[in-house]
């Protein structure tokens, strides 16, 4: 099956990142359109009139337009389910999904650009405490995920192939190193990490392999 798919995003954007991983691993083309979140160029009319949330990533595919990579991730799996990112177990896909969400609903959303400019912007945050704030929540999902990792993984986050869990762990991982977060005390959940950007389809759609990339 074959789709004509854009890819709204941008280089650095861990959602952007995580799709790219996906589309890359079932092998499927795609073209790209950057959208610039440092000078805010999300909140332009002509990208709200794609994805009116203004946040990236967004998919066409060619008559539909979705936004939120959760659900991107979700959809690029029904769609083109070889090979698969969710286990066929139920349960072991239900925890795949948790790995997934402790990153995607519970550490990502904190540290995002726009989180992170209200700080700034309206309580005055300086870039210490604006680091403190990043470090303490990924410190947090991390923690549980190493325990996850440790219980589930075989070389990857869970069992021994890529699975949506390192669409997640992958780009939190790149934003953990960039903003110097101590990963000593994560050793499962970096071997994860490695295994999956040993991949070429991973390494791939690493930001800074990316037309945008600054």
């Amino acid at each position: 099956m074959t789709a004509a798919l854009t890819l709204h995003g941008y280089w650095r954007s861990s959602a952007a990142y995580r799709v790219r991983i996906a589309l890359n691993l079932k092998r499927v083309d795609y073209a790209q359109v950057s959208h610039d979140l440092t000078t805010g160029a999300q909140r332009q009319d002509d990208y709200l009139a794609i994805a009116p949330h203004g946040l990236v990533p967004a998919l066409e595919t060619g008559g539909t337009i979705l936004i939120e990579s959760p659900a991107i991730l979700e959809w690029i799996e029904a769609t083109w389910p070889t090979p698969p990112l969710l286990p066929d177990s139920d349960d072991e896909a239900a925890i795949v999904r948790s790995m997934a969400a402790l990153i995607g609903c519970d550490m990502h959303p904190l540290n995002n650009l726009r989180v992170l400019n209200r700080l700034r912007g309206d309580f005055n945050a300086s870039e210490e405490q604006v680091r403190a704030w990043i470090h303490h929540w990924i410190e947090a999902g991390f923690g549980p995920l190493e325990q996850m990792v440790a219980q589930h993984g075989g070389g990857f986050a869970s069992g021994d192939a890529p699975t949506m869990a390192d669409c997640y762990i992958v780009p939190q991982l790149y934003n953990a190193r960039r903003f110097g977060v101590d990963l000593s005390p994560y050793p499962r959940l970096i071997a994860a990490g490695e295994a999956a950007t040993s991949l070429p389809a991973v390494e791939a759609a690493h930001p800074d392999r990316q037309p945008d990339a600054a």
